[in-house]
């Protein structure tokens, strides 16, 4: 081994775990990465950037905005909704919201789909009886299976096609992930359906545990006559900033003042409402004039008026909120809503509200004004997850049909060799673009930037690791490792690596990662390298043990008021199922 090995091998393990314990933003730890490697010399200025002109990269740019064009049409949204409406089996309804679920996920970007769908299953459960964690992770897990269906179907199918592109191979067509996917989808589904189901837990969601434990959410102090600040408005008052609280409504005998103004003026008599960590109630009891009422009788439904909304929210993972203090976010002004409470790995984060350092996956359970829904939507900071009060209204039916048209004309071309992915992708967002189905600013919203430097870094890590014989050298060892036991022995070991990493990592980077030393066993088994690509793109996507590995997973953790555990129990057979698929019809098809 080299010094330059030994020196990628150890910035790689800082990597990882950078990535692994979250130390920040997961497209800021692997771009640091690429710069250590430029600065020092392993990589030259060309090879480090490479992948930011990478066709595979930009192809899935081009997705994420044909995506969003297709998804904002409600097109989706409605014939799923149709589908499961009238059922009431859950089982039948399962089968009937997944089916469909799995196949726009072979040509949608997944993240978008769990977004829209979570809300209107978790109210499809409460009118049902049926607990939503039920549905939500079988959501998720349908998307992630739908996905290796297709070239589309994934960003990680891309970004397997572009190295491939770069190492001089054809890459994949439209439908070849198909001869693993599709009986990996109707397997997979199957397992989900049948014994996936038993095994889910009946948990109650965030706001119904909080409806539950009302005192630990809600405090009623009264405005006595010897109040100092009486007649005087709420922000002079000193009760707009307060840690770990928030004056959620004013009662003023038969009045209700809610959402509350700064401007408001505090009145003799009034009731205050404050919600947030009760606990910090203390430095309120302190105040001459303001006393703890102890015996109320709110709740948090008696609070919802047609101005206010109990919203619960996923912090994204290109959120401008990403580890920054919610008091440094000016987060009430910013999105018209104050935060009652944060949890993070099912727990509620037992900190004063504005000392807490928002991530990804964070579930923020948050009182919404009138501008929320506006505000939210024009915005990517969260995934919203609970059914809104007025449900935003669905776009204009004819740009949807054109979108979806335009689409499936896309799929056409390239199906049938008329253009390259990337050439028709590029036609088609230029056609929605003209016909106005997008607008220039919200194809831009729809990029998701932080996935792009994300993987373009990520080519030039591959790129160090290829360079510096590294890969070699852990190809070696596989070989060394499982040759004796033949070519099944291998591929198993490179799904297993490869699988691994994208549990505690990201696919994305798993993927480019784990491509060149793929490649490099291909060499030295004289194996057709076509089969460790696919090998490789399904391993990187079959994210279901962990809530961290995929985005998709992440999402639902929160709003399913799920455990850890909760994954790895209907996670790892899957994982075992989806594998054995795999290596099976590798071994068969290419080998």
């Amino acid at each position: 081994m080299t010094w330059e090995m030994g020196f990628v091998l150890f910035t790689l393990l800082l990597m990882m775990i950078g990535l692994i314990f979250e130390l920040a933003r997961p497209d800021m730890i692997v771009f640091i990465s690429l710069t250590i490697f430029l600065l020092t010399g392993i990589l030259t200025p060309d090879e480090a950037l490479k992948g930011f002109s990478n066709q595979g990269m930009l192809t899935i740019a081009l997705l994420f905005i044909i995506a969003g064009a297709v998804q904002k049409s409600g097109i989706v949204d409605r014939s799923t909704t149709k589908l499961i409406g009238n059922s009431n089996s859950p089982r039948l309804s399962m089968a009937r919201m997944l089916i469909p679920i799995s196949g726009f996920s072979a040509f949608l970007n997944n993240t978008p789909i769990v977004v829209t769908f979570t809300p209107l299953i978790r109210k499809w459960c409460e009118e049902k009886g049926i607990s939503p964690s039920k549905f939500l992770i079988p959501l998720s897990y349908a998307t992630i299976l739908g996905g290796t269906m297709t070239l589309l179907g994934t960003s990680t199918n891309l970004v397997v096609h572009g190295l491939m592109l770069d190492f001089g191979m054809q890459g994949f067509t439209l439908f070849q992930l198909g001869i693993v996917g599709v009986p990996a989808v109707i397997i997979g589904l199957i397992y989900i359906i049948f014994i996936g189901y038993r095994i889910l837990p009946n948990n109650k969601v965030m706001t119904e545990t909080v409806k539950e434990h009302t005192r630990e959410y809600i405090a009623e102090m009264t405005v006595e006559n010897n109040y100092e600040s009486i007649n005087q408005s709420v922000k002079n008052a000193g009760l707009r900033k307060l840690n770990g609280l928030y004056l959620i409504e004013i009662i003023r005998k038969d009045e209700r003042i809610s959402p509350v103004k700064g401007s408001t003026k505090i009145k003799s008599g009034d009731r205050l409402i404050f919600t947030g960590l009760i606990s910090t109630i203390a430095e309120l009891q302190n105040v001459r004039g303001l006393t703890l009422y102890t015996g109320t009788d709110l709740n948090l439904d008696t609070l919802k008026n047609g101005n206010v909304q109990l919203v619960e929210a996923v912090v994204s993972h290109q959120s401008g909120l990403l580890y920054k203090q919610i008091r440094d976010t000016e987060f009430r002004s910013r999105f018209d809503a104050a935060v009652i409470a944060v949890h993070r790995n099912n727990e509620r984060v037992e900190s004063k509200i504005g000392d807490i350092a928002l991530k990804a996956g964070d579930t923020l359970l948050l009182i919404g004004g009138p501008d929320f829904e506006k505000r939210v939507r024009d915005l990517t900071d969260f995934y919203v997850t609970t059914p809104l009060d007025k449900p935003s209204i669905l776009e204009d039916q004819k740009k949807g049909w054109i979108a979806l048209g335009t689409l499936l004309s896309m799929i056409a071309l390239v199906t049938f060799g008329v253009l390259s992915m990337f050439k028709a992708m590029a036609l088609t967002v230029v056609i929605l673009l003209f016909s106005r189905v997008i607008t220039p600013e919200e194809a831009k919203r729809s990029v998701q930037f932080n996935v792009l430097l994300l993987i373009a870094s990520a080519f030039g890590i591959g790129m160090a690791i290829l360079k510096t014989g590294t890969a070699e050298w852990i190809a070696n060892a596989l070989v060394h490792i499982g040759k004796p036991f033949g070519i099944i022995a291998v591929l198993l070991l490179i799904y297993l690596l490869t699988n691994i990493f994208t549990e505690v990592i990201t696919n994305s980077a798993a993927a480019v990662m784990m491509f060149p030393i793929g490649m490099e066993v291909s060499g030295k088994m004289s194996v057709d390298p076509m089969a460790f690509s696919v090998l490789i793109a399904i391993a990187a996507s079959a994210s279901f043990i962990t809530p961290i590995g995929y985005q998709t997973n992440l999402i639902v953790y929160g709003p399913g008021g799920y455990k850890f555990t909760d994954y790895m129990k209907i996670g790892i057979p899957l994982s075992l199922i989806v594998m054995v698929i795999t290596v099976f019809m590798v071994n068969l098809v290419y080998i």
